[in-house]
């Protein structure tokens, strides 16, 4: 039996899991709430915090799994993109941990582990297959071909839009984390109410800036006439808002689904948790006649889950690391 520790500490969750043979036996996640009376996250208090809570999260993890230190046969870590600071302290107790068991060292990117979170549990796309990759950094169509060839065909040109999401929820004075409380009242408004105008870019590629910059003038011109504007209409400015968001996004997968030929569809990401987006993708879903593979919401989040399923592909094809590895802040896919 071949068993892997991962560990995932990109951004402001600290998190380990523990697969063997390829199925998840733990995936245990510490998410930092430092962060949220700053508006953001702040890299050093990341940074802090992953250091604090990396030891009991990995005990914890290969306590659920129910296997000890001797057990391991490789150890996994984010090698990024990510926040250097955060990176820093999944690799070096990684390559630490490794170096002590005399076990292989595994590097995973982090785009690509969300891609592969599909894998962790049934059904599972069939390759190749499109992959929706959203969140608060990176907007990207990836063609997967197998478990360790992707390509990305269409990405964002500017902002994320899980940038896009959290700078309205700011404009709109929610607390953050911002996106799912724009979700949350999305809910309960109207998507027709308000236009935003969709930005158009060529190919495949996306544009959120755009959008960004409608919203803030809106919300100045609306605000003249009646200061309680947001108050008065917030689910119907979230809705409308993030009616647009998800019509640009599916508007351009379908082109590539139909550029490709492919009909097995994935999303994965952050903001692959939007329920509007998951409701929106299985309608269009039904009108294209794909099959779509969403997965669920602990597994759309950072986890070690999905850093364990990779890590899993690449032990099987031998792919191992040296020693001498360095965390990669903006890692090329």
């Amino acid at each position: 039996m071949t068993t892997i520790l991962a560990i995932e500490s990109s951004c402001d969750e600290t998190s380990a899991a523990v697969i063997s043979n390829g199925q998840l036996r733990s995936n245990i996640v510490a998410t930092q709430v430092i962060h949220q009376k700053y508006g953001g996250v702040v890299p050093e208090l990341a940074s802090r915090a992953h250091q604090q809570h990396i030891l009991p999260v990995v005990e914890k993890a290969l306590e659920d799994a129910k296997v000890s230190k001797k057990d391991l046969n490789a150890i996994a870590f984010t090698r990024g993109p990510g926040l250097l600071g955060a990176l820093l302290v999944g690799a070096s107790f990684a390559k630490a941990l490794a170096l002590g068991l005399k076990v292989p060292l595994i590097e995973v990117h982090h785009m690509q582990a969300h891609v592969l979170a599909h894998f962790i549990e049934e059904p599972c796309p069939v390759f190749p297959f499109l992959c929706l990759t959203v969140s608060g950094g990176h907007t990207q169509i990836v063609l997967v071909r197998d478990a360790l060839d992707m390509e990305i065909i269409g990405e964002t040109q500017d902002d994320a839009v899980g940038e896009a999401f959290d700078k309205t929820a700011k404009l709109l004075n929610l607390p953050y984390p911002g996106g799912p409380l724009v979700d949350k009242y999305a809910q309960q408004g109207n998507p027709l109410a308000f236009p935003f105008p969709l930005s158009e870019m060529p190919g495949l590629n996306f544009s959120f800036s755009g959008i960004k910059t409608s919203i803030l003038y809106f919300l100045q011109d609306k605000m003249k006439s009646n200061p309680q504007f947001v108050e008065e209409n917030i689910a119907d400015i979230c809705a409308s808002v993030q009616h647009t968001l998800i019509k640009m996004l599916l508007q351009k997968l379908r082109k590539a689904a139909k550029q490709t030929g492919i009909s097995e569809i994935a999303i994965a990401g952050g903001v692959s948790a939007n329920s509007g987006l998951r409701a929106a993708l299985l309608e269009m879903g039904e009108k294209e006649h794909w099959k779509v593979y969403i997965p669920r919401f602990e597994y759309c989040t950072d986890n070690a889950a999905m850093i364990a399923m990779a890590a899993h592909f690449k032990y099987i094809k031998g792919e191992f690391s040296e020693q001498t590895i360095s965390p990669m802040p903006r890692m090329a896919f």
